[in-house]
């Protein structure tokens, strides 16, 4: 039997204000960028504590939240997973990119080394689990795991940046090698590493815009 409580948290606004707080949330997710030039500059425990407190309120297939979230902030860790990172990256460029893939990747200025994941102070790495293994041993199926993961991770960088933090979603493939150094269990798949951490000072971004309202959506 499930049980249920009072819904909370929904004030009664008028239209106006509803538009006003969806306005000021675009105008500040808009400003977030990919960064690949980080600082060293330290970053309080507490601030990415807080953030992945609130990528864990994201809905998830039967509420079972099949994700787990390690933060590194440890530098020979970083260093560990920088090297295993760009040796996947290498073998990407040289062997498994086509063409079409590594033109498209030219527009954004990236390439095989990757100083970010030892630079940026944090490090995390988000796994999603298609099972769980209960206290028994058992297997326990997780459902819609990796869709779950995703939307987690997205209120993960939608909090970074609302603190003022700057993210890097980075995807080496395949990214088994996060399950080795970090030492997780393998029902835990590795979904993305995200960096953490302040801009350099003077920063680069591509230039690059988004798509308008009207190519990504339709109303009827």
């Amino acid at each position: 039997m499930a049980d249920f409580e009072p819904l909370t948290g929904y004030p009664d606004l008028q239209q106006g204000e509803l538009h006003a707080r969806a306005e000021r949330f675009y105008e500040r997710i808009r400003l977030r960028r990919t960064v690949r030039d980080f600082s060293d500059r330290p970053v309080d425990r507490k601030v990415i504590e807080t953030c992945l407190r609130a990528a864990g309120t994201a809905p998830s297939g039967a509420n079972l939240q099949p994700w787990q979230f390690v933060a590194v902030s440890d530098p020979a860790i970083k260093h560990r997973v920088r090297i295993a990172a760009e040796a996947e990256e290498r073998e990407f460029y040289e062997q498994r990119a086509t063409p079409e893939w590594l033109a498209a990747l030219e527009k954004l200025g990236t390439d095989v080394d990757k100083p970010f994941l030892e630079t940026a102070p944090y490090l995390i790495a988000i796994f999603y689990k298609n099972v769980e293994i209960d206290e028994h041993g058992r297997k326990v199926k997780n459902y819609y795991a990796v869709e779950s993961a995703g939307i987690a991770t997205g209120f993960l960088i939608a909090a970074i940046h609302h603190a003022g933090l700057a993210t890097l979603t980075h995807t080496p493939s395949p990214m088994a090698f996060l399950n080795e150094i970090l030492e997780r269990p393998r029902n835990e798949r590795p979904f993305l590493l995200l960096v953490v951490g302040h801009p350099a000072e003077g920063a680069q971004v591509p230039k690059i815009t988004k798509k308008p309202l009207e190519e990504i959506a339709v109303f009827k």
